[in-house]
This record gives C-alpha cells, sequence and structure tokens, in this order.
C-alpha cells in the first residue's frame, strides 16, 4: 500500500540531519507497517499529479496556521476536498488535523487557552487513555459536520477526529521523539512559549509515550477494508 505524505513544513535547521524532516518522521512511525511512501513537499508548491497517486495521504505539522494567507493552501484544501469525497483515506496530524477539518467546514483559531507543550493525556471515546507529545496553540475550535469526537484533553475539546472510514485526525504529535521535541524546544520555544511551560514539557520528557499504539491504529486505519 502506498501512502503519499503532504509535507506542510520543514524541521527546524539543526534538527533535520539527527531525526528527518517532518515527511519522513512518519516514515520512521510507520516504518513495519508493509507501506512504501512518497513524500510531496506541499509547504514548497509540489503537490501529487493526482487524488488517485496514492492509496492513502498523511498531512504533517507545520509552523503555519491553517487559516494563514499562503498560496499553497487553497490548493492543499482543493485536493483534500477531491481525496475525501473519492473516499481516498487520509490521515492529518496537528496542522494536517486542522487544515482537513477547515477544509470540510470547520473552524481553526489560536486557543484562548494559550499553548499545549509536551507529554500530554488524552482521553479515548473508547476509553483508553493515551499520553502524546502535544505543540500547538492553534486547535480546532468548530468541527466539521462529518466529524465524530473519538479523543479529548482539558486544553483540547477535539483533539481528535473520525470522519467514518475517509479520514482520522489528531491534533497531537505521535512522530516526535524524545529527542526530537527537546531540540524543538530550544529551535521554536524559547522566546515564543513560556519558559514556565517548556520547563515543565521538559520536566516530563522521560514519560513513556503512547506513539507505538497510536502507529498501529493509523496503520489500521489505511489498512482496513473499503468498499
Amino acid at each position: 500500500m502506498k501512502i503519499g505524505i503532504l509535507q506542510t513544513g520543514h524541521s527546524p535547521e539543526g534538527l533535520i540531519a539527527d531525526f528527518g524532516d517532518y515527511g519522513e518522521m512518519f516514515t520512521y512511525l510507520l516504518d513495519g507497517h508493509d507501506f512504501a511512501f512518497e513524500i510531496y513537499s506541499v509547504v514548497d508548491g509540489q503537490f501529487p499529479p493526482g487524488i488517485h497517486d496514492a492509496d492513502g495521504w498523511l498531512v504533517t505539522g507545520s509552523k503555519h496556521g491553517a487559516y494563514e494567507d499562503h498560496p499553497w493552501i487553497p490548493p492543499l484544501e482543493d485536493f483534500l476536498r477531491a481525496a475525501y469525497s473519492a473516499a481516498v483515506p487520509i490521515i492529518g496530524v496537528c496542522f494536517g488535523h486542522q487544515i482537513l477539518a477547515q477544509a470540510l467546514g470547520g473552524k481553526v483559531e489560536k486557543f484562548s487557552g494559550g499553548w499545549a507543550v509536551g507529554p500530554t493525556e488524552y482521553h479515548m471515546e473508547s476509553g483508553e487513555e493515551l499520553l502524546l507529545n502535544a505543540w500547538h496553540q492553534d486547535q480546532v475550535t468548530e468541527k466539521p459536520a462529518d466529524a465524530k469526537v473519538i479523543a479529548t484533553s482539558p486544553h483540547c475539546k477535539y483533539a481528535m477526529l473520525a470522519y467514518g472510514d475517509r479520514a482520522l485526525t489528531i491534533q497531537p504529535h505521535p512522530e516526535h521523539s524524545t529527542g526530537f521535541f527537546k531540540g524543538l524546544i530550544e529551535k521554536r520555544g524559547r522566546g515564543v512559549v513560556s519558559n514556565e511551560l517548556l520547563n515543565a514539557a521538559e520536566s516530563k520528557l522521560d514519560a513513556p509515550v503512547s506513539s507505538a499504539w497510536m502507529a498501529d491504529k493509523m496503520a489500521e486505519f489505511f489498512k482496513q477494508p473499503r468498499g
């Protein structure tokens, strides 16, 4: 099964050599699930020829806001709407979670409660409790009509959304390793996020996160039978 990765941002300089760019992080996360991958850097204007050039699409995180005026965002929304209408499965993470919601009629805003940073607990509607790394101030504040909430946190009402068998999107970052997250704090956090939040996040970085569990769920979603 071929997964097309729509890369909507780049890893900070100084971290790519050790941890890869955003697209590569997902190839590491989903390694062992018998996928083939092709990465399209849509943030740089590189789009796939069409929605059927992969069996499923994965939209990465980004430092950009879904509501910002960038020339690649409207064609990305058009591409995602077309893939969704054609039932080509989509997974979105952080920015990917937000841009699909926005493309399908939801709303994305800077959250008035500020940033979520570091290992964060999420409650699944199915009963599981997950710990995943968060790094965001933007979030979905109004979900599309088709979306069902499958996980929440006190900081993020719409932390994970399911759109039947067509899309699965999550706000936190299962692809972020502890080492990368430490680098992210230094490269992008200082001077942007309060030291209090960053220090609290650093103090929890050794906690075991649920990335492998989430990777299995993402793989199951892509591979599930579809009519």
